[in-house]
């Protein structure tokens, strides 16, 4: 089966074959290479003089669709990718890739993007099943959580298909709001959860009980080191891991006379475990009134991404920024230049972003269109044209960010 995908250099479709991106192999259109026939004769097989060890350093540090299309060259190359799935650390960082599917009650299947490549791959996801499902990445590793029964937690490489079931999450099936995040070791591959939960109290319209949730994967087991009732806060399902500290996002419930102070960042050392002092009271106010917030690790840096709210109309969006918390203090990165934000056509006041490495990406939950902010370059560029097409009015997307990995397992 082939399915229309975008040629590096232009926004022209060529036919690609589908992609099965599992362990063993991955199928993917060979690129060709302008050559003379008269000079091939004259050339020297660097294979032949190329030691083990420099052939795998050779190999790792190609993104991640050429390293898994090597395997097919011949055994010496398959047998030197299989010792790079198999060793720690070996492969180079990756740049992030884009998941992007539609959201409806179907089973999940889109594409996704290879910023490196500037291509899109037809590409089918491990275990999400509905697109309500809960999404944090880190390190090339998914976690998942069912969006119907959110004790249900999975791990997955998506490139190798490796996944796992967690044990149930405390806290039974359902919750008003939950939020999740993983964080991964690069050098051990060990990994860490966080399901954060946030339920009204029965009868009490402005006290909120939190709890936070944690997995650790060398033990295999869940504990609750911290619980808090919230007091005109709730939660909501914005959180992330930087450095062993939870950053979570929560909302005020009341009243304010200061709209800026809507959204606030609760900062929880997952080191200290049980610690008994309010989160509130070290609670950090956000840097503008904002419409929502998109809340990501960088380079072991937090960064927040928001929809600015206009200054009579909060919940209406004006534009969009990025900001980096600094011991305490936001730090605004860049605005989000006006043609790139008409380029998105109408504009809710909540989007989808996320990012990795030095990458971001921005989406409009109405529109297939993918914009990308390079931190090191501070650059804004769009991706090339998705293959995803918007088919009726209401039609919506989403998506999420994840590094592509060989060497790491759930």
């Amino acid at each position: 089966m082939v399915y229309p995908m975008p040629s590096m250099d232009t926004e022209e479709w060529e036919l690609y074959p589908s992609s099965c991106f599992g362990a063993e192999i991955i199928e993917y259109t060979a690129i060709s290479q302008d050559g003379d026939d008269q000079e091939r004769d004259l050339a020297i097989s660097l294979d032949v003089i190329l030691p083990d060890d420099l052939l795998e350093k050779v190999l790792s540090m190609l993104p991640v669709v050429s390293v898994i299309g090597s395997e097919s060259v011949c055994k010496r190359w398959h047998e030197a990718v299989h010792v790079l799935r198999c060793t720690l650390n070996r492969m180079a960082p990756q740049k992030p890739w884009y998941f992007m599917f539609t959201c409806s009650d179907e089973v999940v299947s889109g594409f996704a993007y290879d910023p490196s490549l500037r291509k899109w791959y037809s590409f089918d996801f491990p275990c999400i099943e509905k697109s309500n499902w809960s999404t944090s990445s880190s390190a090339g590793l998914v976690c998942l959580m069912d969006g119907d029964n959110r004790s249900w937690v999975f791990v997955c490489n998506p490139i190798t298909k490796d996944w796992k079931r967690l044990a149930d999450a405390p806290g039974g099936r359902s919750a008003d709001y939950s939020a999740l995040a993983i964080s991964a070791s690069r050098k051990s591959h060990c990994y860490t959860v966080v399901v954060a939960r946030c339920n009204q109290v029965p009868g009490e319209y402005y006290l909120w009980e939190l709890s936070i949730n944690l997995y650790d994967s060398e033990t295999g087991e869940w504990i609750t080191p911290f619980k808090e009732v919230l007091h005109r806060w709730r939660g909501g399902d914005e959180c992330i891991i930087c450095e062993g500290v939870l950053y979570y996002l929560v909302y005020s419930t009341g009243i304010l006379v200061n709209e800026e102070h809507r959204h606030r960042v609760l900062i929880y050392d997952l080191t200290s475990r049980h610690n008994h002092t309010s989160l509130m009271s070290m609670a950090i106010p956000v840097p503008c009134s904002l419409t929502c917030g998109r809340l990501m690790n960088l380079r072991e840096k937090l960064i927040m991404v928001g929809g600015i709210g206009k200054q009579d109309r909060a919940g209406i969006i004006k534009g969009i920024g990025i900001w980096q918390l600094c011991d305490k203090e936001w730090h605004e990165v860049s605005r989000m230049p006006h043609k790139f934000f008409q380029g998105f056509g109408e504009f809710d006041d909540v989007f989808a972003s996320s990012g990795a490495d030095d990458l971001i990406y921005i989406q409009s939950y109405g529109s297939p269109a993918l914009l990308t902010f390079d931190m090191s370059q501070k650059l804004w560029k769009w991706s090339v044209k998705s293959p995803m097409m918007k088919r009726f009015p209401l039609q919506l997307f989403t998506g999420f960010s994840f590094e592509p990995r060989l060497d790491i397992t759930s």
